[in-house]
């Protein structure tokens, strides 16, 4: 493994304008970073890493690369691109444990985090850095949201999301796990209690409807109910999935590894959502895939559709009679929103149209002290989008903070 690394690494071009950076959403330096692995520097290269973005070794491996730093490199026009996924996740991975970020001088004030998915981990690393008690909520038993919960083994070890636990409490960050407010403890209760920045990054866990007959039958199940814990459900041989983003991916890999023999693929449209990676590993899984499929009941013992002919525009040109496509169970993954917990027992905080916290450009919500970002702001995104945002939010919330810092000096001078 090293040494194919170290061969990637020899590829790069050290270019003076390097795309592969550009394609970054978070802008990686990646030819320092490579520099710096090369010339026997690693633990540099690691600290770079993690300081640019504190989820490096998750995104070096969940990131949809094909579109991002490596889709931008230079020698990916004419043949294969310096593979830097492999080489961050050789650097970050072993660099984890040994992490050690600089601390600034305690400030006495209390910051809450309801949520500990990519945002929620993201915004406690920073503002705990900044010398922030900072205590992390989350509703479930473990930490990492859509990480531990929506993301398969396979993709994304759970062994990873526990160093990182261990990462947060040598922080200071104190986590309250099964803990989800909005029932017990509201927003108004953390107030009170002194927590003068709240950040909410609770994801969307609410699956989208189809809205069509037979999706309450005990054969139909939502993709983010069942990535959360594959092994109690019972699928039989033949399964359908509806949807063709990564979730959807995530699903008819997850399923023919729990044991269905057949897993079909119904893409709306004529192109899939999900990376080019992911729907070329689900074909060499074995996954079928059905485009034009336009699902309109589901029964017992499988799914009514209507295939769709399309022009290059993406109008349907035709549709065809009503056809019948037998399975044991069917799997809807087409989309997610955010649950209402939250919003409905805190006042004043408002939604958007698409049932998201609506917020500014600054992540701050229609209530003073509160912010948000993350999926549970601009609905389902990548990872390495929920760490760019956050990491804007949180330096807005840092500066708000020292606001109120400054305000209570001067009442105290």
């Amino acid at each position: 493994m090293a040494l194919h690394v170290l061969d990637e690494a020899n590829r790069c071009l050290g270019c003076k304008k390097p795309m592969c950076q550009q394609g970054c959403p978070i802008h990686t330096n990646i030819p320092e970073v490579i520099e710096l692995f090369r010339t026997g520097h690693k633990e540099d290269a690691g600290a770079m890493l993690y300081e640019n973005n504190p989820l490096s070794v998750i995104c070096s491996l969940v990131c949809d690369h094909d579109k991002q730093c490596e889709g931008h490199c230079v020698l990916g026009r004419k043949g294969a691109p310096v593979h830097f996924s492999s080489i961050e996740n050789y650097i970050s991975d072993s660099y984890l444990d040994h992490l050690h970020l600089e601390m600034q001088p305690k400030t006495g004030q209390r910051v809450a985090i309801i949520g500990s998915g990519p945002a929620g981990i993201t915004i406690s690393i920073l503002l705990a850095q900044r010398g922030y008690q900072v205590t992390m909520f989350e509703s479930r038993e473990k930490i990492g949201g859509v990480l531990r919960y929506g993301i398969p083994e396979f993709r994304l070890p759970k062994s990873i999301l526990d160093r990182y636990q261990k990462q947060l409490t040598q922080l200071g960050i104190r986590i309250r796990p099964n803990t989800a407010i909005g029932r017990t403890l509201t927003v108004d209760d953390l107030q009170r209690d002194g927590y003068e920045a709240i950040f909410i990054g609770t994801g969307v866990w609410k699956p989208k409807a189809m809205g069509i007959p037979g999706e309450s039958l005990g054969n139909v199940n939502y993709a983010i109910d069942y990535l959360v814990n594959p092994d109690v459900y019972d699928l039989g041989d033949d399964l359908v999935v509806i949807g063709a983003g990564n979730s959807a991916m995530d699903v008819a890999r997850t399923a023919l590894r729990k044991g269905v023999r057949r897993v079909n693929v119904f893409c709306r449209r004529y192109q899939t959502a999900a990376s080019v990676r992911e729907v070329d590993y689900a074909k060499a899984d074995g996954v079928e895939f059905f485009y034009g499929m336009r699902p309109t009941r589901i029964v017992d013992d499988g799914v009514y559709y209507k295939k769709v002919e399309m022009n290059e525009e993406g109008n349907i040109t035709s549709t065809s009679e009503e056809q019948f496509f037998p399975c044991s169970s069917v799997i809807i993954a087409i989309s997610q929103g955010a649950q209402s917990r939250i919003v409905s027992t805190t006042t004043g905080l408002e939604i958007s149209s698409h049932g998201l916290l609506a917020t500014n450009e600054h992540g701050e919500t229609t209530r003073e002290g509160i912010f948000a970002s993350g999926d549970v702001v601009l609905g389902a995104r990548t990872v390495v989008e929920a760490v760019k945002y956050s990491k804007q939010v949180a330096e807005e919330m840092d500066a708000y903070l020292r606001r109120r810092r400054e305000a209570k000096q001067e009442d105290n001078a």
